[in-house]
């Protein structure tokens, strides 16, 4: 998997192919390819290499070459290691065939054995090299007949586009579980796995559903299903600015992330709070307002970084609602002997919409009757789509690999929809109308975070030594310490653990000596006061601490090594104002280490295989 881009029109393609992925680089990848044909006279451009897209370019450039049509991909390595034999486009046995996809081909091995017998000769170690000598293998006398006649035989999920040398002015795109947008231009067309690749162009898109196929060319678009019956799709327009991608004077897109939060909140709360009343109100899930009200039990499914805002989830339900409610790794979830019915609701959390194991979690869930509802931020995404009601962050796009503004706006969120149930459920008025009235103030409250960078850059700076970390917190605080420790090793690739503080002495504590600084998260509340017994045991034991405190608690400065003030607010929202810290020290820390902070090593923004 990683990244498509495509496109067929009047242009030149190789800026626009180019272009493309280098906008694709922040979903993580580890080699890159495009393949362009010229019709006017049957010129080919097939070129691969190993890491970063100025690579490809530099090898680009050597050429003069130019064609109106074309596919492009950045690959996060599955199958075989990061080589130019098994970067894409992967090509057949003829040299005309070209083809690029995301996903994984399950059965690629008895494939590949049959086509071997018949004489077709690889060169790559990848599942999708099958792919592309199966359509050879299906070719008479109709390109698009073979990809719809090939994708039939494979077992598994894909996001694909081809072009073949023979079939001039054709390119073929299809899905079965990997994203693929249509943007629609002036006398052209662009193909990618993620709109960020085209909007510059244009703003008009159709989302391909699983098992749909389509045909572009210069001046047509004909999409059918796999049966070839022809679908009739209007284009949406979505809302993404071509300057929301850009860094807009911050050294990473990660750091103008983090400061584009108190944006973040406002926009995820925009219309959605009644103060008056102490309600929330959510166009997206009123559809199915009175199942949601009847539910038992709610069950949050995510992974990563979304797996830690399901774990805040969860305390915020248990404090405004009576649902019985658990968390879940979407990874782990559909193998479970699973006692889910009508009764039931399944939260879907993704950044993208299309992360596979929550895909494959909530489908789970759908085939158990349960009621199915998803927080993304990609509007037309997969899990949007496939879901029977949800919410919209509208965070805008997030280019850092490593979750920050999504993270708060899935918080936030996840605020409104329990309050939205509680108040018809229990929870009173004036309960309803403070936690509105301080959801009102988080931006604010994250703004004076910010104004206090510098010195959270300072104490960054003074950890650098160090190569272990661990993280505590209590309570509502626990999923902020994991989240913390999350960010700091995937944009460092310094070991950090996250741990409920109260477990520390069942195991973490023997890990404590003058090398392995502990960040404490001690805001004031009702578990305080055991977090000050949880940071001596660890200073008895000459462990460094770095404590995010509330600002006023002169005290703690007498028992800790280093602190980081936030405001106040109330328990329940707090955790959403002392993540903010933890993402400038990780985001400082790594800088400092001079690491690549929006595309971190091994790792891919948009996660669509299992």
């Amino acid at each position: 998997m990683c990244g498509i881009i495509c496109y067929i029109g009047e242009q030149n393609s190789i800026p626009i192919l180019l272009e493309g992925l280098k906008r694709l680089e922040y979903r993580g990848y580890d080699s890159a390819g495009l393949a362009s044909i010229n019709p006017e006279n049957g010129e080919v451009l097939f070129v691969k290499s190993v890491g970063k897209v100025g690579e490809l370019e530099k090898k680009v450039k050597s050429t003069d070459f130019s064609g109106n049509y074309g596919i492009a991909h950045t690959r996060w390595a599955t199958h075989g290691k990061p080589t130019e034999a098994n970067a894409h486009p992967h090509s057949d046995c003829t040299g005309k065939l070209f083809l690029i996809h995301n996903g994984i081909i399950e059965n690629y091995e008895i494939l590949k054995k049959e086509l071997i017998k018949k004489g077709h000769k690889f060169v790559s170690d990848t599942d999708t090299e099958v792919l592309a000598h199966l359509i050879e293998d299906n070719l008479k006398d109709n390109f698009e007949d073979a990809v719809r006649k090939s994708l039939a035989m494979v077992e598994g999920t894909f996001g694909i586009a081809a072009i073949h040398k023979d079939f001039p002015r054709k390119i073929v795109v299809a899905r079965r579980g990997s994203p693929i947008i249509i943007g629609i231009g002036e006398n052209e067309y662009i193909a990618a796995s993620d709109v960020n690749a085209f909007i510059r162009y244009t703003n008009r898109v159709i989302y391909l559903n699983d098992d749909e196929m389509a045909l572009l060319n210069d001046n047509e678009l004909v999409i059918t299903d796999l049966n070839l019956k022809q679908i009739e799709k209007k284009p949406e327009t979505i809302d993404w600015q071509y300057e929301a991608d850009e860094k807009e004077g911050f050294k990473h897109f990660m750091l103008k992330e983090i400061y584009e939060q108190p944006r973040t909140v406002e926009n995820a709360v925009r219309g959605r709070l009644i103060e008056g009343e102490g309600i929330s109100k959510l166009g997206g899930l009123e559809p199915v307002l009175d199942r949601i009200l009847n539910l038992k039990k709610l069950t949050f499914v995510s992974c990563g970084t979304s797996f830690y805002a399901g774990l805040y989830g969860k305390y915020v339900f248990e404090r405004l609602t009576d649902l019985d409610v658990h968390v879940d790794y979407a990874s782990e979830f559909r193998y479970r002997n699973l006692k889910l019915t009508e009764e039931d609701g399944v939260v879907a959390i993704s950044q993208s919409g299309e992360t596979a194991d929550t895909l494959a979690a909530l489908r789970e869930a759908k085939r158990k009757g349960s009621l199915v509802l998803g927080l993304v931020n990609v509007v037309g995404s997969t899990i949007a789509k496939e879901t029977h009601a949800g919410v919209y962050c509208h965070a805008g796009p997030e280019i850092g690999v490593a979750s920050t503004k999504i993270f708060v706006s899935q918080c936030v969120i996840l605020n409104l929809i329990a309050l939205l149930i509680g108040r018809r459920r229990g929870l009173s008025v004036f309960d309803g109308m403070q936690l509105v009235k301080e959801i009102k103030k988080l931006s604010g409250n994250i703004e004076k975070i910010l104004e206090k960078a510098d010195l959270i850059r300072e104490i960054a700076k003074k950890y650098l030594p160090y190569q272990n970390f661990l993280y505590i917190g209590r309570h509502l605080n626990f999923p902020i310490a994991m989240e913390g420790a999350l960010k700091l090793k995937e944009i460092s690739y310094v070991h950090a653990e996250g741990y409920p503080a109260g477990e520390m002495k069942h195991g973490p504590i023997s890990l404590i000596d003058e090398y392995f600084p502990t960040v404490a998260i001690a805001t004031n509340g009702f578990t305080y006061e055991k977090m000050i017994s949880n940071i001596q045991e660890i200073k008895a034991r000459n462990g460094k601490v770095i404590a995010v405190a509330t600002e006023g608690n002169d005290e703690i400065k007498n028992v800790v090594d280093d602190v980081i003030y936030v405001p106040e607010t109330i328990d329940i929202l707090q955790p959403i104002v002392n993540v903010i810290p933890l993402q400038l020290f990780a985001y400082y820390f790594a800088d400092f280490k001079g690491c690549d902070i929006d595309k971190p090593r091994n790792l891919a923004k948009s996660v669509t295989v299992e």
